[in-house]
């Protein structure tokens, strides 16, 4: 991203930040939780004996999430007393306002007053190593240890466009949306990529029909009401309030564009990991631990009911159940009352960083030109992705073999247009695209 488009996407998201304090009063742009379980849920899990040897190098890290249901692991693993369980006794986790303040934070680090990891969209830490987001273009190497989820994200519409009732077929809304704003949450994220496919696979352009802005995730609906953008992509439980508000409708869920896709990952500084490797396990443990107990169907209750809390998301629970249960109210009438693309922290390994994986957002930030087309998309992904880490983890905290990958590839990806991704051949896939800035 050149230096005049990061000014741009500052100003928009401190424009945007303030509107929206004026609209609902100021309140406090972040929070910190220590390891101390809320009066709420069960005591802190006892912790583990430790062997000497494999004892963290620190009892500290301190963590940065956004308000989206995908930062349940962290907020579990912190709530239930995992990051303890482990070793790491006082980690702290942080709420970051937007994107950009999760980006600075990593910046500065801990020891300047920032943080040591973050939940985090899964492009993010690439840009940051490659320089492309950060102040002066000066590179921020970063590590991905963990994906935290798969699906679980939705492009929602206006409901003044209710008649269209969109679903994946972006086609209907080219004249509706000519010259209007979308909004996602970070140029080159998760985000950002999803609204940008979809629209390029319906013949619009992007780049040169509609105006694609930034908004941090909490403000979506709030922007919707005033009328600030025509349609969004963001996690939930945004799109769920959208709907329960009337504000607006889901078009699809994310996983209808890409079944499985990969979204956000818990990424730490590299110098970090690198002055405490046992310490970076130990987090990723805790944090797998979490995955998994965020994903039995008998714990979602609990687990809405605790990240619901001011603390963390500040949103109704009722806004956040239905969809992390699978059951998903689109607001046209149509109700999938067991969707088969619900957000999974750790079923059909959810958790595991495939490098393939990304690959393809490293490919699709070079075919929206946030990223130089002549970066090496393998060296740079095994420079970031540590999932050797993530099998130590799973490893330790006793993962059968038969869920650990056996290879760091998913292999060809389809989405739901036909188009397929070879992670082996990114150049055909950039080349065979119609809609592109690369």
């Amino acid at each position: 991203m050149s230096n005049l488009s990061r000014r741009k996407f500052i100003i928009a998201a401190g424009a945007t930040a303030a509107g929206t304090l004026l609209a609902h009063g100021c309140s406090s742009g972040s929070t910190t939780s220590s390891a101390t379980p809320s009066g709420t849920t069960p005591s802190a899990t006892p912790a583990v004996n430790i062997n000497p040897a494999d004892a963290p190098e620190v009892t500290k890290a301190t963590l940065g999430f956004i308000a989206l249901t995908d930062s349940a692991p962290l907020i579990i693993a912190q709530e239930k007393g995992l990051f303890a369980k482990y070793g790491m006794k006082d980690v702290q986790v942080t709420k970051q306002a937007s994107w950009p303040v999760t980006r600075d934070n990593l910046e500065l680090g801990s020891d300047k007053g920032g943080i040591d990891g973050a939940h985090i969209l899964s492009p993010m830490p690439y840009q940051m190593t490659l320089g492309t987001i950060t102040k002066g273009n000066q590179p921020v190497p970063m590590n991905i240890v963990a994906r935290l989820n798969t699906n679980g994200q939705a492009i929602s519409v206006s409901k003044k466009y209710l008649d269209l009732k969109v679903g994946t077929d972006s086609k209907a809304l080219k004249t509706a949306l000519a010259n209007q704003k979308v909004a996602i949450t970070f140029p080159g994220g998760t985000h950002d990529l999803w609204m940008r496919y979809w629209l390029a696979a319906g013949g619009i352009d992007p780049n040169t029909e509609v105006s694609v802005i930034p908004v941090p995730p909490p403000q979506m609906v709030a922007n919707m009401k005033s009328g600030s953008m025509e349609a969004f992509c963001v996690g939930e439980p945004w799109n769920a309030q959208l709907v329960t508000q009337k504000v607006g409708y889901t078009a699809l869920v994310t996983g209808e564009l890409w079944k499985d896709h990969p979204e956000k990952c818990l990424a730490l500084r590299a110098d970090w990991v690198t002055k405490n490797p046992k310490a970076a396990k130990a987090i990723t443990m805790a944090v797998l631990e979490a995955q998994q107990w965020c994903d039995k169907p008998e714990n979602k209750d609990e687990m809405c009911t605790i990240i619901s809390q001011d603390k963390w998301l500040k949103v109704p629970v009722a806004d956040i159940i239905g969809r992390s249960k699978g059951q998903i109210d689109y607001g046209t009438g149509r109700v999938e009352p067991a969707s088969t693309v619900a957000m999974k922290f750790w079923a059909d390994n959810a958790s595991y960083p495939y490098k393939s994986h990304d690959a393809w957002f490293i490919t699709e930030n070079i075919r929206w030109g946030y990223i130089p087309a002549t970066t090496d998309i393998k060296a740079t992904v095994d420079q970031v992705n540590r999932e050797d880490i993530w099998k130590a983890a799973a490893t330790a905290i006793g993962v059968p073999a038969a869920q650990i990958p056996a290879t760091t590839s998913r292999g060809v990806e389809t989405f739901f247009d036909g188009v397929k991704f070879d992670p082996d051949k990114p150049e055909e896939y950039l080349k065979a695209l119609a809609i592109k800035k690369a």
